[in-house]
């Protein structure tokens, strides 16, 4: 069966180009013009991966996501912003996205993070794909991770920094899991996108930067991750 993607643009140039696009990619979509018909849509028939443009008129991308996490709803959402600026991606990410791109962007780089954002959803088939109402069962012996002082449940997907519980996307989570199964070791930017987006963005994109000054905040710890320059990241307690 192919993936079902609801896109949400108000541009109808964009709108009526990306959805032609991803149809010929294989996807099933339903394109909506504003976020009150994106949530209706979401309401009526909950879609694989939803497509969310930023600043759309009444109720726009960042609103519709709050809704729906606010909701229990898990969905995979990608972020269409023209907005460049570090401060505007990361209200996407505390409005709990997954995924942005940056217009004008290539199509094919939005094919490669949806197949990403696909391959790593992980829907619950008995609660209609959706979160569970209420918080996970505790972590059992023995399958937590640990390093630098940050613990981490994968099938739980829960961590903590201390006694603190983290709030983490899923794109947060499956990097900062990366990171702690490989303390110590320095990972390049090539290795950390292939491994989370399955995509290598290139040397010009600011993705992988973003995502760690973000998590970086979250720890409330920017010296746990550290920035080896020209190469990559590592998670280390100095």
């Amino acid at each position: 069966m192919p993936h079902t993607v609801l896109l949400a643009e108000d541009d109808r140039a964009i709108r009526n180009a990306l959805e032609r696009a991803l149809t010929l990619e294989g996807y099933r979509v339903t394109a909506v013009a504003d976020g009150v018909e994106a949530l209706a849509q979401v309401h009526r028939s909950r879609p694989d991966v939803l497509v969310l443009d930023v600043m759309m008129p009444g109720i726009d991308g960042l609103q519709v996501c709050r809704v729906l996490r606010a909701e229990g709803d898990r969905t995979p959402v990608l972020m269409l912003t023209a907005l460049v600026e570090t401060a505007d991606r990361i209200a996407g990410l505390d409005a709990g996205a997954d995924d942005y791109v940056v217009k004008p962007f290539d199509v094919e780089e939005v094919f490669a993070r949806l197949r990403a954002l696909l391959r790593r959803a992980r829907p619950d088939p008995e609660n209609g794909g959706r979160a569970p109402a209420g918080p996970p069962e505790p972590a059992a012996p023995g399958r937590v991770v640990e390093a630098a002082g940050v613990r981490l449940d994968p099938q739980a997907r829960r961590a903590w920094r201390g006694g603190r519980e983290l709030e983490l996307t899923r794109t947060e989570f499956e990097l900062l899991e990366l990171l702690i199964r490989n303390a110590g070791v320095v990972l390049d930017h090539a290795t950390i996108y292939d491994r989370i987006w399955g995509y290598d963005f290139g040397p010009g994109s600011k993705n992988l930067a973003v995502y760690v000054g973000y998590l970086r905040r979250k720890l409330d710890e920017p010296q746990l991750i550290h920035t080896v320059r020209g190469v990559g990241y590592v998670l280390r307690e100095d």
